[in-house]
């Protein structure tokens, strides 16, 4: 890896992965980011997920995601009260930790890319905590959002996620809610990302057909490696790329092997697969990273953040060159982002 390409990642649920240590530079839990470790892989910054937790939900506990079972919605309130807590660490974060910020504007977002400091642009994964009438949606605009991952695997007020299913269609149930059609509408009025991850099929169609903006999923990979609810068809990687949109690849092993198994002996060439069979299908300017560090089981050859630099190095190895490289690495997602803020 080029040591002055600098890395924008898809997505990271490290605020949620700190509620109990509530520090991003001591991470006594190891964990997969760290400002430390993120310096050193190269990690110029990212999407940081705000999340609430299955836990909130009475019988969560007892649902398998894994044989398919999707949780409970979180009520509203629970909801936002969750990710106000998450938001209120990021802003400590950005005031009080040398080397990182807060990035809500393109200029911050160069910044970041250029190596000035570790950047975190806020983001909510499931939309629970906005209130169907959208009438939070400005003062969390306010507080630093700009981008929103409609669902997350379970339903909410806007839409329905996919369950976790290997060998089955991301075809799993209904489109949006009306509500979901209006907060995409007034997403885009406010240069709001929307983000289609663990979205089901027709809920993705549902923001093509609404979105003026490119269309993003943060982390996800090919369905035809990997055929699984969370991966995407051809046919949703065409509309992205027909869209000038992104799609980040995600590094979770269930995600990226063919067989599906959850399995950290996975080699980093199966995530250098669905990188290069997204650039042979839609081109090399639809690709990026969205690691899920911090959020989902990832191949021990990566281990961290730091893994980064072997996977830039894998794909050196195929062929991709200098330019194409930071087109994966960053350029990406600053064209999308640029294409949605401004």
């Amino acid at each position: 890896m080029n040591e002055s390409l600098r890395v924008f990642d898809g997505h990271n649920d490290v605020l949620f992965a700190t509620r109990e240590t509530g520090s991003i530079t001591d991470r006594p839990d190891g964990g997969h980011i760290d400002l430390t470790r993120a310096q050193a892989g190269g990690f110029a910054g990212g999407f940081f997920a705000a999340y609430a937790d299955n836990d909130a939900v009475a019988g969560a506990a007892d649902v398998d995601l894994w044989a398919g079972e999707l949780p409970a919605a979180v009520p509203q309130p629970i909801a936002a009260r969750e990710i106000t807590k998450q938001f209120d660490r990021l802003d400590q974060w950005s005031e009080s930790v040398d080397g990182f910020e807060t990035v809500t504007t393109l200029d911050q977002l160069d910044a970041c890319l250029t190596g000035e400091f570790i950047g975190a642009v806020p983001h909510i994964e499931g939309a629970a905590a906005i209130r169907p009438d959208l009438r939070n949606l400005s003062s969390l605009y306010d507080r630093g959002l700009r981008s929103v991952g409609i669902v997350w695997s379970r339903p909410n007020q806007f839409g329905h996620g996919v369950p976790f299913i290997h060998d089955h269609s991301p075809d799993t149930g209904p489109g949006l809610t009306e509500d979901g059609i209006s907060l995409v509408s007034r997403c885009g009025e406010f240069g709001i990302v929307i983000d289609c991850a663990h979205l089901n099929e027709r809920g993705f169609w549902d923001v093509y057909d609404t979105t003026p903006h490119p269309m993003v999923v943060s982390h996800a990979g090919a369905h035809s490696i990997c055929p699984a609810t969370r991966n995407l068809t051809d046919e949703q990687l065409t509309a992205i790329a027909e869209t000038d949109g992104i799609v980040g690849i995600t590094l979770s092993v269930a995600h990226i092997r063919p067989d599906g198994r959850n399995d950290v002996e996975t080699s980093i060439d199966v995530f250098c697969d669905h990188i290069s069979y997204v650039v042979d299908h839609i081109g090399i300017d639809h690709v990026g990273i969205g690691s899920d560090f911090d959020g989902a089981t990832i191949p021990n050859m990566v281990g961290d953040v730091t893994g980064l630099k072997p996977i830039f190095a894998a794909l050196r190895e195929r062929g991709y060159t200098a330019e194409e490289l930071a087109s994966i690495g960053h350029t990406n997602w600053r064209r999308v982002i640029a294409s949605t803020w401004q």
